[in-house]
């Protein structure tokens, strides 16, 4: 039991700095801190059923190294199970909570579900196998935090424009168009945005050799996505917040 509990304690190490990071970008208006924690302990669920899945592809998908194979087993096997999955429980989580109104807050909660996952799938690929924790550490833990949270700057986008409806606030008036249109679902661009990034990720490691490496440059291009898309999210949110302030005064 000890040894089970001190597996699962260095798996999570890996994620504790991304987590404090996300949290200190988003210190000028937070989160409760109660229901980031319920997001990260969600993440930990998410593992099973993406795991049942992927098995039951496993078996009636045929084995093979050929190029179609490798695309599947990394775009849909790996990729849109996982990000399916996730997605699944953060619309369910966040649908109905008033806390989500804002873009950062679509990223904030993607993040720290994208880490309960990682936690669990690191203790059980490192488990007894402590040589491959930091190699994970500096590239799947990554992965998962930035793949996810790119969509959770799309939810976070399909919620301000639904806020946006309720308060008359037209999305010309944001500083700076938003990417795509996303007047409804934003969850679909969310997730082709991250199956696409988890997939090419998965798909350079199978290649192996030099292929591998380029994930490196990937997570580092996808460090420097997320973190924009974190300053536009609070940028986008203190142009909704001053028009909100601005009806108010208009009503009083």
């Amino acid at each position: 039991m000890f040894e089970l509990a001190g597996g699962l304690a260095l798996a999570a190490i890996p994620a504790l700095p991304i987590l404090a990071w996300i949290l200190v970008l988003d210190r000028k208006r937070p989160e409760p801190i109660g229901l980031v924690g319920r997001a990260l302990a969600l993440g930990l669920l998410t593992v099973l059923p993406a795991g049942l899945i992927e098995g039951a592809f496993s078996l009636v998908l045929p084995e093979g190294t050929s190029l179609g194979s490798t695309l599947v087993q990394a775009f849909i096997v790996a990729a849109l199970v996982e990000e399916g999955v996730k997605l699944a429980f953060l619309k369910r989580f966040l649908d109905s909570r008033p806390e989500f109104d804002e873009v950062a807050d679509g990223m904030v909660y993607a993040i720290a579900l994208s880490l309960g996952f990682a936690i669990v799938e690191n203790f059980l690929y490192t488990w007894n196998r402590p040589e491959l924790l930091l190699a994970r550490s500096l590239t799947a833990v990554p992965l998962h935090a930035i793949a996810t949270g790119l969509m959770g700057y799309q939810l976070g986008v399909g919620r301000l424009r639904s806020r946006q409806a309720q308060l008359g606030v037209e999305a010309a008036g944001l500083p700076g168009a938003l990417p795509g249109s996303l007047p409804q679902g934003g969850w679909k661009a969310g997730l082709a945005i991250a199956v696409g990034t988890h997939g090419l990720y998965d798909f350079l490691l199978l290649q192996g050799g030099f292929g591998a490496l380029l994930v490196l440059p990937l997570l580092a291009l996808g460090a420097l996505a997320l973190r924009r898309r974190f300053a536009l999210a609070k940028s986008f949110d203190g142009h909704c917040a001053t028009d909100a302030d601005t009806d108010n005064d208009h009503l009083r």
